[in-house]
């Protein structure tokens, strides 16, 4: 395998681990838990996983040997950090015992109920450290659901003699993660499941997760890349950017790239959805930004927009809704038919109410939301070309102001979609510690006994040698809500809090930032120099636990 000058040299970095886990680990069990909410229907569903206390690793004298054969699945979207996660659970296990094996189910869980793997050796691990993507082993969107897939993926557990299987995944993939932990739990196997939080979209943390994986580096990555358009924005002065960012359902993501990069706009999609506002409202505060600042002679600037705004906006999220049950019915009559009939048969099925909004989308957007979900049942939103819709309602807005003398001005757009370029970016320090950390917690919490548990690493703002490494019971998160047309356990979603830090710092200087053109360029993601150029937190994180944010 080739790599660049850059990989050469990042492979040499050793990643920094919290005190507890330097040496010899023992585990500080807390009070027994509970779900988020549906408390009942929870522990009916996981009887033997409910409850479970929460864990803290903290230094011992001496542990002792364990020999045990450790399975590892990367599921869902790629995050920047994966690979470092199971390099701290190799040399985690090398600790324990020289003769522990790491296999690597190849392309997410499918790779485990196909029976598809390699063992992870020294000389293969070492040519992936701290480096960016799933691609040592891929991954996958397989969804573990089915008690013949449970099965069949036992059988390959018993061959290769694993006694504990750890899920690298976002809130889905750990969902499943919790019903195979009680599956084999129930079933007396013996087999031990450990989850890690992972997803780009920040949308997995709670009391106990600070963050998710991939968050840091993703978001540093797309914050430069805003900070060259703002750039080239301030440089030419004739366009407008209309820049979309992944995220599927928080806007944690664009939240974060704001308060790094500070453009004149950043729709905020649970601001929305709490005002209750309109597709039409969004487009006139537009409007009224870009005609304020033509009549100061600014003909240009930058708007950010959530990936999952569209879904946000009340009447749409409620004609989402439809049609995901919808779909879920009907799905297998509908995909025989041809676009034309597909859009009558949803028209034909939507209630009233639904209709109307369903009937007033531009036919490319109606057409967006009419076709397949991904296997979780989520409309793909990444497929929605959300920027291109709300510039163009802007530009018909802005047209009627002209006519009625209330706008004189240009408009000009330029459109982009930042996603898969922030996905598989080389880890930030920060992510490379903290997956090595998570993946470090997790053979501890094997090593210990644990299953139905998630690795968790807190006090995140602090140097490494300070964080506090763990366990949370997965089931502590998971509530009742419904998918695909079913009531169904789930992890709860993160969402931007409207009373949290990060947003209070957002809405506090919007007003200033749309007037003005106060862009800032945060530059690559850095690995070498000051530490507060180099290790510094996301904006979000820092603000959450009540810290000062560098001021540029």
């Amino acid at each position: 395998m080739e790599t660049s000058a850059l990989q050469k040299e990042r492979a040499s970095y050793q990643p920094k681990l919290p005190k507890a886990l330097q040496g010899a680990v023992k585990i500080k069990e807390g009070e027994p838990t509970q779900s988020v909410d549906n408390h009942d229907e929870i522990k009916s569903l996981f009887p033997n996983t409910y409850g479970m206390p929460l864990v803290e690793f903290v230094p011992a004298e001496e542990q002792a040997a364990l020999k045990i054969n450790v399975g590892v699945i990367l599921s869902g979207g790629q995050a920047p950090g994966g690979h470092n996660v199971i390099s701290g659970l190799f040399d985690e296990l090398k600790k324990l015992n020289p003769e522990n094996r790491l296999f690597g189910f190849l392309m997410g869980p499918g790779g485990l109920v196909d029976h598809n793997y390699i063992e992870i050796t020294e000389v293969l691990i070492d040519k992936y450290r701290n480096t960016g993507g799933f691609d040592l082993i891929g991954s996958g969107r397989t969804k573990l659901e089915e008690e013949e897939q449970f099965e069949k993926g036992l059988e390959i557990i018993r061959e290769l003699d694993i006694k504990a299987l750890v899920i690298i995944g976002g809130d889905d993939s750990n969902t499943n993660a919790c019903v195979l932990a009680e599956y084999y739990a129930a079933k007396k196997y013996g087999i031990q499941v450990i989850g890690c939080p992972k997803t780009i979209d920040g949308d997995l943390k709670n009391d106990q997760i600070e963050t998710s994986f991939g968050f840091d580096t993703a978001t540093k990555t797309y914050s430069e890349l805003i900070g060259n358009i703002a750039r080239d924005c301030n440089s030419a002065r004739k366009y407008w950017h209309f820049i979309k960012l992944m995220g599927r359902s928080a806007s944690h993501i664009a939240l974060e790239c704001a308060l790094q990069t500070q453009p004149n706009i950043c729709l905020i999609s649970e601001e929305i959805q709490s005002k209750d506002l309109t597709l039409n409202d969004i487009v006139e505060e537009i409007a009224t930004v870009v005609a304020s600042r033509a009549k100061d002679g600014r003909n240009y600037g930058v708007v950010l927009i959530p990936e999952g705004l569209i879904e946000f906006v009340p009447a749409i999220g409620r004609l989402i809704q439809e049609l995901n049950d919808l779909l879920a019915e009907h799905g297998s009559d509908y995909k025989d038919l041809d676009a034309d009939a597909q859009r009558a048969y949803i028209i034909e099925h939507l209630s009233d109410a639904n209709k109307a909004t369903f009937e007033t989308l531009p036919i490319g957007v109606a057409r967006q939301l009419s076709l397949d979900r991904d296997p979780h049942g989520n409309v793909q939103v990444s497929l929605i070309e959300t920027e291109k819709l709300i510039s163009e309602m802007v530009a018909m807005k802005l047209q009627k102001w002209t006519k009625e003398g209330q706008y004189k001005g240009s408009f000009a757009t330029l459109h982009h979609f930042l996603g898969y370029e922030g996905r598989c970016a080389a880890p930030s320090n920060f992510d490379s510690d903290y997956c090595y950390s998570l993946g470090t917690s997790a053979v501890q919490l094997i090593a210990n006994g644990k299953t139905g548990y998630m690795a968790i690493v807190k006090n995140t703002t602090d140097k490494a040698e300070n964080w506090i490494a763990g366990g949370v019971p997965i089931t502590m998160m998971m509530n009742i809500e419904r998918r695909n047309g079913e009531m169904k356990p789930v992890i709860r979603k993160a969402l931007v809090e409207l009373d949290g830090a990060p947003f209070k710092a957002f809405a506090k200087v919007r007003n200033k930032w749309a007037k003005e053109t106060s862009y800032i360029y945060p530059g690559p993601v850095q690995y070498w120099g000051p530490s507060d150029v180099c290790d510094q937190t996301t904006r979000t994180l820092a603000l959450e636990q009540g810290k000062q944010i560098l001021a540029y």
